[in-house]
């Protein structure tokens, strides 16, 4: 979930999905509440570590920082070294993972389409006027950080991909690689406010509106693939701390005889990205039966 959460494609949600551990992944969420807090303010903490499914949270906890501290700097490095060939593998992950989810709709009817061509719409309209730059004040990384940690409870919605809409990624990149503390807690308060304010909205709408939600995602995250596309022109840029930075961007149709474009390598990445998720869900369904 960690690895997937680094990555602006594919999320933790879905990857929690894939796996089977979606379901007790809200449950423990959700039981973080007022008896969680009574049983640890009166000492049972026995009984609340049972109570919030401690050893579990835990696990994810720590698997998730492992992995976000682990890929942070490698994937910083290839974002300006290889940009065409890992934004061609983001774009496979992303495309599968849609799929992924929608095969999780039961039954196809006209209001379910239509809000997979709502999803897709709104995430196309909002990947085309989202400004690359955005205000780094304390405010707006808090909130950053509340709509990010969508990614650990729905499946479909990516966290990194969510700062990227918001001019974040690199500036979220960037805290980890330099260890920057403030930057760090502002957004896991964001995170923090975000997982227990949306929980249980987000359970209802799941046990009350399954299909209609996960059309929905499945459509915004095939309308995110707009921003993902490999293959930029820059329109407009500005210069921050001697680096130039694009501010907005248009995609452009690659083409075989420029090399800068790097057609053949960047369709393997794509099909490496589309396998890994195959591959992994593969795995877990032949793991799941046995």
């Amino acid at each position: 979930m960690g690895s997937a959460d680094v990555i602006p494609g594919v999320s933790g949600g879905t990857i929690a999905f894939i796996t089977g551990i979606y379901e007790e992944l809200i449950h423990s969420i959700k039981s973080i509440d007022l008896e969680a807090a009574r049983l640890f303010f009166t000492g049972k903490w026995k009984s609340f570590w049972k109570h919030i499914n401690g050893s579990f949270l835990l696990s994810i906890f720590f698997g998730i920082v492992l992995a976000v501290v682990s890929l942070a700097k490698i994937l910083d490095h290839l974002l300006e070294t290889q940009p065409v060939l890992i934004w061609s593998f983001f774009f496979g992950l992303i495309l599968v993972s849609s799929l992924i989810v929608a095969r999780r709709i039961k039954a196809w009817d006209y209001g379910r389409i239509v809000a997979l061509i709502f999803g897709v719409g709104a995430a196309f309209y909002i990947t085309s006027v989202t400004p690359a730059q955005t205000t780094d004040a304390s405010w707006f990384i808090i909130f950053s950080g509340m709509l990010a940690s969508c990614a650990m409870i729905l499946p479909g919605i990516s966290g990194s991909f969510i700062l990227l809409l918001l001019g974040k990624y690199e500036f979220a990149l960037e805290a980890v690689n330099t260890v920057d503390i403030v930057s760090l807690l502002l957004l896991a308060a964001g995170a923090v406010i975000g997982l227990m304010s949306l929980s249980r909205l987000l359970s209802w709408l799941f046990r009350k509106y399954h299909d209609m939600t996960v059309a929905v995602l499945a459509g915004f995250m095939i309308g995110s693939l707009n921003k993902i596309w490999p293959w930029k022109e820059t329109v407009e840029s500005i210069v921050v701390e001697g680096v130039e930075k694009p501010v907005i961007e248009k995609n452009i149709i690659p083409s075989f005889s420029n090399p800068d474009d790097q057609l053949i390598p960047a369709i393997l990445m794509m099909l490496t990205g589309i396998g890994l998720i195959l591959l992994f869900e593969i795995l877990f369904r032949e793991k799941k039966t046995a």
